[in-house]
């Protein structure tokens, strides 16, 4: 009878040891809703990552949030909850991921985000330590676009971007450096992603007749603005953020986006950046990944930031195994230390660096500036007109 408790018991225990034999990593992403043109080659791009590493398999747990703020919790509660997943990715917008912060710290479960605004990750209080990402930040992109309009003589700017966090961010950052370097926001204005007018304020923006114009949206929403200002006869220059640097935006926006500028991950243009860049050989390894399964020209920065997460994860991974074994508090936590101690994790979008203060990790070489021209992406000059 002790003999067969034994066996039970070994029984049980090795049952247990093979329930975490792999590591979960949870996956929440908008694959569908207004944002489904920027999430659904972020869930491409989970099909291509790392399938083992550091000898451990890897399995994804990939759920739809549908560009939806309160299915976004429910899917995170569900992973950690039910899933026991070791680390969450996603989801792909701001509002969606700022939501989903609380969950990841209540249990102590890393996360990387795969949106823009530096939010999610600042300043890295006891909830936001479990929190990463890996696109730009705004201020690095805002600043990109301020240099760009202060080499080519522009002094007023509008600006018109979503009413949530993403938008908000945007207006922050990009106010606060553009009143340092002398730049005079003259209208601003906000609408909604699901909206289908924006007549009244682009009326209210070419009233007050500023030389350029910055629409900070995602995706194809993003278009509206734009298409409503062409309607109307505003000839200025017209700036984009890097939330529209994917083809579907080129597709919807058409010939009225002919000649706008945006900062984007170097991703975007990798081949015609010079070979010395230090990220091209790194982005061209994602873009051949990613066309070699979707077609020559699918690529989008979008489903670079879900590869850069898949980067930072086969960096720190082996680093965690040291301290835990996957599906345990221990190795959860041995993660997300080692994710904030990577450091120079040449990915799709830039190197990463990571350290207890930045939880992005990436410097001036994840930018550069683009323009739309004969509805394709060029690298701009600096003074590029």
């Amino acid at each position: 009878m002790k003999l067969k408790s034994t066996l039970i018991a070994i029984g049980l225990a090795f049952a247990a040891t093979a329930a975490h034999a792999q590591i979960n990593v949870g996956v929440t992403v908008s694959a569908t809703g207004p944002a489904a043109s920027l999430g659904i080659p972020e869930r491409n791009t989970v099909a291509l990552m790392p399938q083992e590493i550091g000898g451990q398999k890897i399995n994804y747990i990939v759920l739809d949030d549908a560009s939806d703020t309160t299915q976004a919790v429910k899917n995170i509660r569900k992973l950690v909850d039910e899933d026991k997943v070791d680390v969450v990715l996603g989801s792909t917008t701001t509002p969606n991921s700022l939501a989903m912060i609380d969950v990841a710290a209540e249990s102590r479960t890393p996360m990387i985000s795969w949106a823009a605004s530096s939010r999610i990750v600042e300043p890295v209080d006891d909830k936001k330590r479990w929190v990463f990402k890996t696109p730009q930040n705004d201020q690095q992109m805002a600043t990109a676009i301020i240099e760009h309009m202060t080499n080519n003589q522009v002094k007023t700017v509008g600006f018109i971007g979503f009413a949530d966090a993403y938008g908000e961010g945007w207006a922050e950052q990009f106010g606060a450096i553009a009143k340092a370097r002398g730049l005079d926001v003259v209208s601003s204005q906000r609408y909604n992603r699901t909206d289908t007018s924006v007549t009244g304020q682009v009326l209210q923006l070419m009233s007050a007749r500023p030389d350029a114009i910055l629409i900070a949206g995602s995706g194809t929403p993003a278009a509206l603005p734009q298409k409503t200002l062409k309607e109307r006869g505003y000839a200025g220059k017209i700036y984009q953020t890097h939330g529209v640097a994917n083809n579907d935006f080129l597709r919807v926006c058409g010939r009225d986006c002919e000649g706008t500028f945006l900062p984007a991950g170097p991703v975007l243009v990798a081949e015609q950046l010079p070979d010395a860049n230090p990220v091209k050989a790194s982005a061209l390894e994602y873009i051949n990944a990613y066309e070699a399964a979707h077609g020559k020209g699918s690529v989008s920065t979008f489903g670079a930031h879900a590869w850069d997460s898949g980067v930072l994860l086969q960096a720190a991974i082996p680093e965690a195994l040291k301290a835990g074994q996957p599906g345990t508090a221990e190795f959860r936590a041995a993660l997300r230390d080692a994710l904030e101690n990577v450091r120079e994790a040449p990915a799709a979008h830039g190197i990463f660096s990571m350290s207890p203060t930045d939880h992005l990790g990436l410097d001036q070489r994840a930018r550069v500036m683009v323009q739309i021209v004969n509805g394709t992406w060029k690298l701009a000059t600096p003074d590029a007109r």
